[in-house]
């Protein structure tokens, strides 16, 4: 399995872009205002795209262990 990380802010250290989004067999978020930026700003990329909310409060640091123990319970239900 191959992963890519990237954010929806302006200010985000990798920004998502449209190859990141024709790539990904499943997009996840980890809050609805960052799935409904994506579906603003790439409706066409995403209409057929698996896009889902992790309901994760975007409020962690980069790579917190706590932060990286929450997504490995709710993402790997989603991929498995």
């Amino acid at each position: 399995m191959a992963v890519r990380s990237a954010g929806t802010s302006r200010n985000a250290r990798r920004r998502i872009t449209v190859n990141d989004l024709r790539w990904a067999d499943i997009i996840l978020v980890m809050e609805q205002k960052h799935k409904s930026r994506i579906q603003a700003e790439y409706r066409d990329e995403v209409r057929y795209k698996n896009l889902q909310v992790l309901d994760i409060p975007d409020d962690f640091r980069y790579m917190d262990p706590d932060l990286i123990e929450i997504l490995e319970g709710k993402v790997s239900p989603l991929v498995s």
